[in-house]
């Protein structure tokens, strides 16, 4: 009995000790998943996520106190080493993008000056590769007494001694250091970059003489010194300095992929004329450098434009860039007003997928304050990585994995494969979207009234924007939610440059009232072959229309 009884206490007291042992694992295994999770976050963390977490008299300044103290010490010596470095550098770039009305611009003194920078703030981000580096990103404040004059002739043969003054910057600059190696001092190589450029302001002033003398002048100066800084320093390019001996090209700035743009439509601009309309124009750009920014042609007199213009740009982050788009009015001869401008990050674009975007236009990226209704633009964007699978279907190049630019960076990447593209423009081949697109206009329903007994007798207008082709429905009397169930078919030679337009009309005995319009392009039909959809009108307080459309493909080759 005494045996049975001990060996029932000793069951009870191993199952007692073995589920505290798997309840004491678990609880340990939750905290280290809790404590990675809190690591993981805290190494995402950027500047300002730690000062909304921090108050000023807890944030942890001693580290910036430390940096900001032995800057100053060694000031001297970074000024005497950076400054020949970055008169060399940056002189080939302001006679890149020199103004046409002078004929030579170079420096004639060049000094950061005695005023160290001060860092404000400091943070540790989480390397997206394959961990390898450590990547550091330090928030800057500098206002500058630097020493830079720059010898300014313009073509009239008047030399012109330009100093810029007042500099005053802040922006976040980023560190890379990789790869990570077991020799002193732990990593091989260090990249910088201007990752964010938050002000930039300066003054320029022709020494012993005014500057508003030449006009133009001031603004030409400041944007080529802006564009300088731009493609100079600010990421994603970024300057290697190798620590070790070893080959860091990858390193280096590289294409990633390409983003495909179409710019379709904006509608609803704000006007800029007194008299008439604006004259709205798009420009466009990943990176804002003179040779990446591309313009649109310019629709007279139109506050509801269409372009369906397509335009290619190289991408060399997409995790951190974005396409900015700033909509003008064009003046003539004078300087062209901006309407407003939107932006697409590209870390929101699926690669390998078209994605159809109205974007509304504000005044200022910066500066989201702005309250104001200036209109919106309307974009189909494809971000193509490189190396994506050949099964890729590409809408605005069909039959064809990867587009011409695309394969020519494949086959060797960097400014020499942009080069080579360049040269070989010419003999290219351009893929033509031939084919047949069926048009059903199914019905229409809750339509604005057009008659005075409160009803209205639609019927619709069918229109390809580029051949002019057009075909018409019956007329359906005295109804607000019409049923048609009439296919049209269109013969389209140029299917990525053209549109579909519908125009609904209201029929009269005299004529015909206006009652709306749908623009649509034939990217996705293209892509997907066939497809129904409702569709809004414009131009109408209400009402939209149900289409089915389908495409038949007839692609063919020649060279442009």
């Amino acid at each position: 009995m005494a045996f049975i009884f001990g060996l029932v206490i000793g069951l009870v007291i191993g199952l007692a000790l073995i589920v505290g042992f798997v309840r004491m694992e678990n609880a340990r295994s939750k905290l280290r998943s809790e404590l990675a999770a809190t690591i993981a976050a805290f190494a995402r963390m950027t500047v300002e996520d730690s000062r909304k977490l921090l108050s000023p008299d807890v944030y942890p300044s001693w580290v910036l106190t430390w940096l900001n103290h032995h800057l100053t010490k060694i000031w001297p010596y970074v000024d005497e080493a950076a400054s020949e470095l970055i008169k060399t550098s940056v002189e080939p770039l302001l006679e890149q993008y020199r103004p046409f009305v002078l004929s030579s611009l170079k420096f004639s003194k060049f000094t950061l000056g005695t005023v160290a920078p001060q860092f404000t703030g400091v943070s540790i981000i989480e390397d997206g590769s394959n961990g390898d580096g450590v990547t550091m990103e330090l928030e800057m404040q500098w206002d500058a007494n630097s020493s830079i004059i720059l010898a300014v002739k313009t073509r009239l043969g008047v030399a012109l001694p330009v100093q810029v003054k007042n500099i005053g910057f802040t922006g976040v600059f980023r560190l890379i250091f990789k790869p990570l190696v077991d020799e002193f001092p732990g990593f091989g190589a260090v990249s910088y970059s201007l990752r964010e450029k938050k002000k930039l302001d300066f003054t320029l002033k022709v020494v012993g003489g005014d500057m508003s003398a030449i006009p133009g002048l001031s603004d030409a100066l400041q944007e080529t010194i802006l564009d300088a800084v731009e493609d100079s320093i600010t990421w994603p390019v970024r300057k290697v300095i190798p620590i070790l001996p070893g080959d860091y090209s990858d390193l280096e700035l590289k294409p990633v992929g390409i983003l495909e743009v179409k710019l379709v439509q904006a509608k609803d601009l704000t006007n800029k004329d007194i008299i008439g309309k604006s004259d709205p124009y798009a420009e466009l750009f990943v990176r804002p450098i003179r040779d990446r920014i591309k313009k649109s042609k310019t629709i007279s007199n139109e506050l509801n434009p269409v372009w369906n213009e397509h335009f290619e740009f190289v991408v060399e982050d997409a995790s951190t860039q974005h396409l900015v788009v700033r909509i003008y009015d064009d003046e003539g001869l004078q300087a062209s007003q901006l309407i407003g401008c939107a932006q697409v990050r590209l870390y929101e674009l699926e690669p390998g997928k078209v994605k159809d975007v109205w974007l509304k236009l504000v005044k200022d990226l910066e500066v989201q304050r702005d309250t104001k209704n200036r209109g919106k633009v309307h974009l189909e964007l494809l971000y193509i990585p490189f190396g994506m699978e050949n099964g890729f279907t590409n809408p605005f190049a069909p039959n064809s994995s990867m587009t011409s630019l695309e394969k020519v960076f494949n086959s060797g990447n960097g400014t020499e494969a942009i080069e080579k593209e360049k040269a070989a423009t010419q003999k290219k081949k351009e893929v033509i979207i031939r084919g047949v697109l069926a048009v059903t206009v199914m019905s229409a329903e809750n339509l604005p009234a057009a008659d005075l007994m409160g009803k209205a007798d639609p019927f619709v207008v069918l229109t390809m924007k580029k051949s002019e082709n057009k075909n018409k429905t019956r007329v359906v009397n005295d109804c607000l939610n019409p049923v048609w169930n009439q296919t049209f078919d269109f013969v389209v030679e140029d299917g990525l440059h053209d549109m579909l337009i519908l125009e609904l009309y209201d029929h009269d005995t005299f004529g015909k009232d206006y009652m709306g319009r749908c623009i649509l392009t034939l990217t996705r039909v293209i892509l997907e072959g066939e497809y129904k959809d409702s569709f809004e009108l414009d131009g109408t307080p209400s009402g939209k229309i149900n289409l089915q459309l389908k495409w038949m493909p007839q692609p063919i080759y020649r060279d442009s």
